[in-house]
């Protein structure tokens, strides 16, 4: 794969995965831990392992974020601090 790809790939991975740890609203951290699920199948698929891609797509970025989503719709939208 070209360099400048994986280049950008590691660079939105490292800022989604801050940007979900800094967002005060639940729902924002949620939606972008779902980007983040998704760039790391990008990832794996990337390298060649395409079962594991698969994988993450359908639990990581699926099933995962649709549990997070339902979860704050139950609780609330906003952290506790």
């Amino acid at each position: 794969m070209i360099w400048w790809v994986n280049l950008f790939l590691l660079i939105f991975i490292v800022g989604a995965a801050i940007a979900a740890l800094e967002s005060r609203c639940l729902l924002t951290s949620s939606i972008i831990l779902g980007a983040y699920s998704f760039m790391m199948c990008l990832v794996y698929a990337a390298l060649g392992a395409v079962d594991v891609a698969f994988t993450e797509a359908a639990v990581g970025a699926g099933a995962g974020t649709v549990f997070f989503l339902a979860t704050i719709l139950r609780t609330g939208r906003d952290s506790s601090k």
